[in-house]
């Protein structure tokens, strides 16, 4: 099979059927040169959207190209090598493709049955891709997972949307599938890591569409992730692992600086079960606060890390469809358009306001965002605002869409970057705080208003601009299932974001038209967009302790998190490698909670890694 790059579609060639098969095989043949009737097959390999020209949006392909027999591929490469590589239609590349190589996992040998088998917490993507191959491996993994399997799952997000109690355990944040679950299933952060293809065949294999593996922009939506969570958790245990629902890290043990225990409780009864344990993968999400204060009791490493705070924005998608494609908005090839915008505000010297992280009024301007960088991230076309607190007594938003994009509304979060000069202490879970004080605020600034609870603060971008509380749009209907309030967001934003936001409202619209339309609605808070801390990791991608054994041992019992070091334990928690134990703390965090991933891919590739040392460290 040969490769054909760099290929210009008309937008009919991604039409279904006949006549856009024909046009692609028709556009192969001339790429190679050849007589259409030489191409015998034609599989598109990486499709994308070039909309910079807005008379004339096309596809951009990359197809792999069979042609009738195996000499005749070989006289189109030559014919392409004697050009540079180039194809015969300008602009083009030839080259033979590489198949596809499954990734391989080796398996655990005979010593691996005489250890405690791995531990992994979290059955988000992180959890779900580690606990696979460790079972592929023959090491049996046990996943934890503090809410419900997806079906439960389903129905408690469900009774919250209609007006019911928050289940603190089983939300649009905890539960098999973790957040990503409930989002747009965007498959494109970190897409050029080499796991990257291995993890959307694992995908394929679970039941996800063949597509995600050519689109440039791949995504799987709620409506289909729930069965792809289903089978992937079903191969688990179909490879030898076990899958416990409702079941929260209570504890961890170390001794000599190495995990030897971990403590599960059950949610629903409180009952707490200890079990051996020396390799437990952390792959909690970072709405796992409980945890997060855990691993800092055991003694175990964490630094403040940037992250972004602000609201979701919603605007009609139609009017999103026009800005990006014009007069191709309505090609049904294109379906619905998306957008990425960014603005880094410039810095004009003097105070930052709001600086401190309080939530005192904006002085308006946009004094206090100077400096910052703002964008939009997670966008959901034809999507909706959904209900993501898991504490009480706080509102967060976050966006959902199903596969096919065809809601009325397109939405995205709208960010402003914060860092650990914004938290107001030096404390490792600061960032978190600021998260809890923001929810709250919403919470209250929508009571206030005289919301219900859980409603969300809402209000137009027109309003906000104008400094007035306003009131519903005359053209987008907010999406939030439980209804919002309409108020003024800077009575729940700091300062410097809201400043933030009003200052970069009107350059974002410059880089894409209506952007900052007066009917499109601005609903908070966005908080969750990654993790505000970081559980420090080693090479080998285990955590390490924090300061001196000394220190460590001052620190005495940990109460309720049953964690606990001894005084001898080194500064970085390792010591010599011993036959048949880890050679480092034994705990790895992992995924968007530990700090080193963002979204379902980057999470998911960073579950394999960890399961990749994991195994070698069990094979060592």
């Amino acid at each position: 099979m040969l490769e054909v790059s760099n290929m210009r579609l008309p937008l009919d060639a991604g039409l279904p059927g006949a006549a856009g098969e024909r046009l692609v095989r028709e556009a192969a043949a001339q790429a190679l040169g050849v007589p259409a009737a030489e191409v015998a097959a034609v599989r598109v390999l990486k499709r994308s959207v070039d909309a910079r020209k807005k008379r004339d949006v096309r596809f951009v392909a990359a197809l792999g190209v069979e042609l009738a027999d195996a000499a005749s591929e070989d006289r189109a490469l030559a014919a392409a090598q004697a050009r540079g590589g180039a194809g015969a239609a300008k602009g083009t590349h030839v080259k033979r493709r590489v198949p596809y190589e499954p990734l391989a996992v080796p398996r655990a040998g005979a010593a691996a049955g005489a250890e405690p088998r791995p531990v992994v917490v979290g059955a988000g993507p992180a959890g779900l891709f580690c606990a696979l191959y460790l079972a592929r491996a023959g090491l049996r993994p046990l996943v934890l997972e503090r809410g419900g399997d997806v079906d439960e799952r389903l129905a408690a997000v469900a009774a919250f949307d209609a007006g019911g109690d928050l289940d603190p355990h089983t939300n649009i944040q905890f539960g098999e599938g973790g957040a990503g679950t409930f989002s747009d299933g965007k498959l494109t952060t970190n897409i050029k890591n080499p796991l990257a293809p291995h993890v959307l065949r694992w995908f394929v294999d679970a039941g996800a569409p063949e597509e995600i593996l050519w689109q440039a922009k791949p995504h799987i939506g709620t409506d289909l992730l729930v069965d792809v969570v289903r089978r992937l958790r079903g191969q688990i245990i179909a490879a030898g692992g076990e899958v416990r629902f409702n079941a929260q890290l209570a504890g961890l043990r170390f001794e000599d600086g190495a995990l030897v225990e971990a403590e599960a409780r059950d949610v629903r009864t409180g009952r707490t079960e200890r079990m051996p344990a020396r390799r437990v993968v952390l792959a909690c999400g970072h709405s796992a606060r409980d945890t997060f204060e855990l691993v800092h009791e055991a003694g175990l490493a964490l630094e403040q890390k940037p992250f972004s705070v602000g609201v979701r924005i919603e605007h009609l998608q139609r009017s999103v469809d026009e800005a990006q494609y014009g007069a191709a908005a309505a090609h049904p090839a294109l379906g619905a358009a998306d957008y990425k915008l960014a603005v880094h505000l410039p810095a004009r010297g003097g105070e930052d306001a709001g600086s401190d992280g309080g939530f005192g009024r904006s002085r308006g301007g946009g004094a206090g965002g100077e400096g910052r960088g703002v964008y939009t991230f997670c966008m959901c076309p034809g999507g909706q605002v959904v209900c993501a607190a898991s504490e009480a007594g706080g509102v967060v938003v976050n966006g959902m869409s199903r596969f096919a994009r065809d809601g009325e509304n397109a939405n995205s979060a709208l960010l402003v970057g914060v860092g650990p000069e914004d938290f107001g202490s030096d404390h490792p879970l600061a960032g978190v705080e600021l998260q809890r004080r923001m929810e709250r605020a919403a919470y209250e600034a929508a009571v206030a208003a005289g919301g219900a609870p859980y409603q969300a603060p809402a209000q137009t971008v027109g309003d906000f601009l104008a400094g007035r509380a306003g009131g519903p749009s005359a053209a987008v209907r907010p999406t939030y299932a439980r209804g919002v309030a309409w108020c003024d967001l800077r009575d729940c934003l700091p300062p410097f974001v809201a400043d933030a936001l009003a200052e970069a409202l009107p350059l974002l619209d410059a880089r894409m038209h209506g952007f900052a339309d007066a009917d499109a609605v601005m609903t908070g808070v966005e908080t969750r967009s990654s993790s505000p801390v970081r559980i420090v990791r080693d090479e080998g991608l285990q955590a390490v302790m924090a300061g001196s054994g000394a220190a460590a041992a001052q620190r005495g019992g940990v109460g309720a998190a049953s964690a606990r070091r001894t005084a001898g334990d080194a500064a970085s928690g390792s010591r010599p490698s011993v036959a048949g134990e880890p050679c480092g703390s034994g705990l790895y965090p992992c995924g968007e909670g530990a700090g080193y991933a963002g979204g379902i891919m980057s999470a998911a590739c960073d579950g394999l890694r960890v399961a990749q040392a994991v195994a070698g460290d069990v094979a060592c």
